[in-house]
C-alpha cells in the first residue's frame, strides 16, 4: 500500500540538467506520469553556463560511424543509442521546438540564438507540453531497493514512488551547478561499478608567468607539443587560450585527459607552442629579416609586435631577455629589448625564430573539477543495457548523461551523449 497516491509516478526523473530533461520529456510524450525532482532551484543550470552563455548544443558531423569514434572505446556501445537519436535528430527535436541549430567552426552546433538560455527554456516548454511534474529545491537523500527494484526515494523528507526511475543527476564538473557526484553514490550503494571520476576536459595549470600575463589573449590557429621528460608525446593544433593560471581553449581542453595521463608517470611534464606553425624557420626568418630592414634605426622593443602574435609581443619580449645560454642550450644570452634593430645580431634573429616556433611552457597539473567542463568517470557500460540504458542489476532503474563512464572531447559530444542516452532511457522507462 503507498504512502500516497499523489506521489506515486510512473517514471521518476533524478536530476534536471540536459539528459533528465529530455528522458522526462519524451516519457511523458509516451502517456507516462513523469515527475523531476531536481535539488537546484531552477532547471539546466548547467546548461547556462556552456559553451561561455552560448551552449554548444550538438556537432554537425553527421556520418553516425565518424561520430562514435570520437568517443574511443565507448564508441562500440553507443552504437545502438546513436541508431535511435542521432546528432541529425537533435537539429529536427530543436527545430520543432522553435529554436534550429546553427553549424559553426569545427561543426560545433549552437542555438541560432546562441544563447544558452534559449536552450534552457524550449525545453521546458517541452516538458510543460507533456505534463512533466517539476519539484525544484529536491535533494534526494535515499534510495529504497528490494529485490531487483527501486520501489522509491525520499527526496527533503518526502517518500517518492514509481514503477520506473531514471538517473540523470551528472557527474563532477562545475559543482556550483549541482554537479556534485550524488548519482555516483547512489549507484555504488545499489551495489553497481563506479569509476572514480578525473576531470578531462579541463584547463591546464603552468609555472610560467609569461604564460598567466596574456590572461584573456587568444590565440585561434597554434600547434602545442608535449614532452615527458624531454621525450615528444603529444603533437596538436588549435585555438590555445590564455588564462591567470595557464592554459585554456579547445586544443588545451581536449589534450587535457593525455596530459593527465603524462603527469601521472613523468617527473616532469613541458609544451612548446609553435606561434607560426604553418611557416617554417626559414620562412619565419625570412619575415623578420623583411621586418628588420624596414624598421632599422627602431629599438627592437618598438616593432616586436610586427613579428609576433596579436597582443603577445611584451610577454614573449620577456622570455627572449631572460634567455640562458646554459639554461637554454645557446651560444648567447638573452636579447635586450633597447637594443637598435640593425644592432640584432644573427645569433639574437635566430633565437628569436626559435623562439616563435618553440614557446617554453612548464606543466604542472590539471585544473580541479570547479574548471572542468567535463568529468569522466560514473557507471562501467558492461552495467548498462546500452539499447534501454536500463541497469543490468535493477530492471527499473536507467542511466543516463554524464553518469556514464565515457571519455569524450569538447566540441558538442557530450551534450549530444546526453540527448541520446536521455532520449533512450525516457523511450523505455
Amino acid at each position: 500500500m503507498r504512502d500516497n497516491p499523489k506521489n506515486h509516478f510512473d517514471v521518476i526523473v533524478i536530476g534536471g540538467g540536459a539528459s533528465g530533461m529530455m528522458a522526462a520529456g519524451v516519457a511523458g510524450a509516451r502517456g507516462k506520469r513523469v515527475l523531476i525532482l531536481e535539488k537546484n532551484k531552477n532547471l539546466g543550470e548547467k546548461l547556462k553556463i556552456t559553451g561561455g552563455g552560448r551552449c554548444n548544443v550538438a556537432n554537425g558531423e553527421m556520418n553516425i560511424r565518424e561520430f562514435l569514434k570520437i568517443y574511443g572505446d565507448g564508441g562500440k556501445f553507443l552504437a545502438s543509442p546513436f541508431s535511435q537519436f542521432s546528432s541529425k535528430d537533435t537539429f529536427t527535436f530543436f527545430e520543432k521546438l522553435g529554436l534550429p541549430l546553427v553549424v559553426q567552426a569545427r561543426k560545433r552546433a549552437f542555438p541560432n540564438t546562441e544563447k544558452a538560455i534559449d536552450v534552457v527554456l524550449a525545453l521546458q516548454k517541452f516538458l510543460q507540453k507533456n505534463n512533466v511534474v517539476c519539484k525544484m529545491n529536491m535533494r534526494v537523500s535515499k534510495i529504497n531497493a528490494e529485490d531487483g527494484k527501486i520501489t522509491g526515494v525520499v527526496a527533503s523528507g518526502v517518500n517518492y514512488t514509481a514503477d520506473s526511475f531514471i538517473f540523470a543527476t551528472g557527474g563532477i564538473s562545475h559543482p556550483e551547478t549541482g554537479s556534485t557526484g550524488d548519482g555516483f553514490g547512489f549507484l555504488r550503494t545499489l551495489g553497481h561499478t563506479i569509476a572514480d571520476p578525473t576531470p578531462t576536459i579541463v584547463p591546464l595549470a603552468v609555472k610560467e608567468e609569461w604564460v598567466k600575463s596574456l590572461a584573456g589573449v587568444s590565440l585561434s590557429f597554434m600547434k602545442i607539443t608535449f614532452f615527458a621528460d624531454g621525450v615528444k608525446k603529444i603533437v596538436k593544433k588549435g585555438k590555445v587560450l590564455f588564462t591567470h593560471f595557464g592554459l585554456s581553449g579547445p586544443l588545451i581542453l581536449n589534450s587535457a585527459k593525455e596530459v593527465g595521463d603524462l603527469l601521472e608517470w613523468s617527473s616532469e611534464v613541458t609544451a612548446t607552442i609553435d606561434a607560426y606553425p604553418d611557416t617554417d624557420h626559414g620562412a619565419l626568418e625570412k619575415k623578420i629579416i623583411k621586418t628588420f630592414d624596414e624598421n632599422k634605426n627602431k629599438m627592437l622593443k618598438n616593432i616586436f609586435k610586427d613579428i609576433t602574435p596579436l597582443g603577445t609581443s611584451e610577454a614573449i619580449l620577456s622570455i627572449l631577455e631572460k634567455i640562458n645560454p646554459v639554461r637554454d642550450g645557446l651560444n648567447s644570452n638573452g636579447v635586450n629589448p633597447d637594443t637598435k634593430v640593425h644592432s640584432v645580431t644573427k645569433e639574437e634573429r635566430k633565437q628569436i625564430v626559435n623562439l616563435l616556433k618553440a614557446l617554453p611552457v612548464t606543466i604542472t597539473s590539471l585544473m580541479g573539477f570547479d574548471r572542468a567542463v567535463i568529468a569522466d568517470g560514473g557507471i562501467t557500460l558492461k552495467e548498462i543495457d546500452m539499447k534501454t540504458m536500463r541497469s543490468t542489476l535493477y530492471n527499473n532503474l536507467y542511466v543516463t548523461g554524464d553518469l556514464l563512464h565515457i571519455n569524450r572531447p569538447s566540441g558538442g559530444f557530450s551534450l549530444q551523449l546526453c540527448w541520446t542516452t536521455g532520449f533512450v532511457a525516457g523511450s523505455n522507462a
